[in-house]
């Protein structure tokens, strides 16, 4: 049976492992950071009618450059964003991932080389070899920040052409300074100058502001979002970023035509009708996270603060064991590989119980 490295693949995508968390049918899901809410009536009927509206002419293409979509964006970021920006400085995709993507693509690329700070989204160095574009592994701290002074150190030695800053964090939760956003942008152009990505898909779960003001007078910093979380909308695949009008310019160099379907624009706008109303379950979710927070600590489990819809917690000896001793009480949480640690996405009151729960029980019999 041919094995994929018995194919001439690249060199560099020899070893590894496809993205993915289990999919698993168990009664109670918090391993993939979704919105547990489902869509309200109102906006599904909403949605029902756009995409009849947009059925209409399917047989002709959609807008290429999504102008509507992006307008509304622009519009949507502009009163929540704490900055005002046009649909000049908002270009769409399928997913934020793809968003990295054609970063990565106009950007990176062969020869040339993008940092992270990890633990952080796994996404970003996959896509960064998919696209041939060598992948450093920058420094954090013991409590998940930023090492500030180490990342000035390896961007001025490796001079990256892209920076990956994600606040808040993916999977510790931890948000990110404006200042420490500051001290790396201007190490990134002093050393290069180099694009520096604000990975901002949990935005709206954090107690901060968002640091999209930062692209003012900045032309390399870019913040990147996604409908997939606060919006619930996790099955639309929609992200998009905001950034100097020059940087929506130059990834439009390498989007594949018509990348955004009609359906799919038909059913973002639609979302984007219904904010108030989606930001609302944002707001449960983030009472909620508090509380997992709050209850996990008072179990005797050690947690990081949490800006995102989820929480890392620990530590454990063996932190793929406490996973399938949680798994092995009906829920589903998510090892992302660091030592002693799991994440658990905020769910329903319901799902969040069934979840506390399964912890106390396993800290009872281990008698952590």
């Amino acid at each position: 049976m041919t094995r994929i490295d018995d194919l001439p693949i690249r060199d560099e995508l020899r070893g590894k492992s496809p993205y993915g968390a289990p999919q698993l049918d168990v009664p109670v899901r918090l391993n993939t950071n979704e919105n547990p809410y489902p869509l309200p009536e109102a906006l599904v009927q909403r949605i029902a009618e756009r995409v009849t509206e947009a059925a209409r002419d399917l047989n002709r293409y959609p807008d290429r450059d999504a102008v509507e979509l992006r307008t509304e964006l622009a519009r949507y970021l502009s009163r929540t964003g704490g900055h005002e920006v046009t649909k000049d400085q908002v270009w769409a995709a399928n997913g934020s991932n793809e968003v990295i993507q054609q970063l990565l693509q106009t950007f990176g690329g062969p020869g040339r080389c993008a940092i992270g700070f990890e633990p952080s989204y796994s996404m970003h160095g996959l896509i960064s070899r998919g696209t041939g574009t060598e992948w450093i592994s920058g420094p954090r701290n013991d409590d998940f920040t930023i090492d500030v002074e180490a990342a000035k150190k390896a961007i001025a030695e490796r001079k990256p052409d892209v920076v990956f800053i994600c606040s808040p964090n993916n999977p510790t939760g931890t948000a990110v300074e404006a200042g420490t956003v500051l001290a790396l942008y201007e190490a990134a152009q002093a050393a290069k100058p180099s694009l520096v990505v604000i990975d901002e898909a949990y935005g709206e779960f954090s107690h901060r502001p968002s640091l999209l003001p930062l692209i003012e007078n900045r032309p390399n910093l870019v913040v990147s979002r996604t409908m997939s979380k606060a919006f619930g909308a996790a099955g639309l695949r929609l992200g998009y970023l905001a950034a100097d009008p020059a940087v929506v310019d130059a990834v439009q160099l390498v989007r594949l035509p018509y990348h955004l379907s009609s359906v799919t624009q038909a059913t973002a706008l639609a979302a984007l009708e219904h904010t108030d109303t989606l930001l609302k379950y944002v707001e449960q979710l983030k009472t909620e996270r508090d509380r997992i927070v709050e209850e996990l600590r008072a179990i005797g489990c050690e947690v990081v603060d949490s800006d995102a819809n989820f929480v890392q917690f620990g530590r454990f000896d063996d932190q793929h064991a406490a996973w399938q001793a949680i798994l092995d009480r009906g829920v589903l949480v998510r090892d992302n590989g660091v030592p002693g640690w799991l994440r658990v996405s905020a769910g329903t009151p319901a799902e969040n119980d069934a979840f506390l729960d399964a912890v106390r029980a396993i800290m009872k019999e281990t008698g952590a």
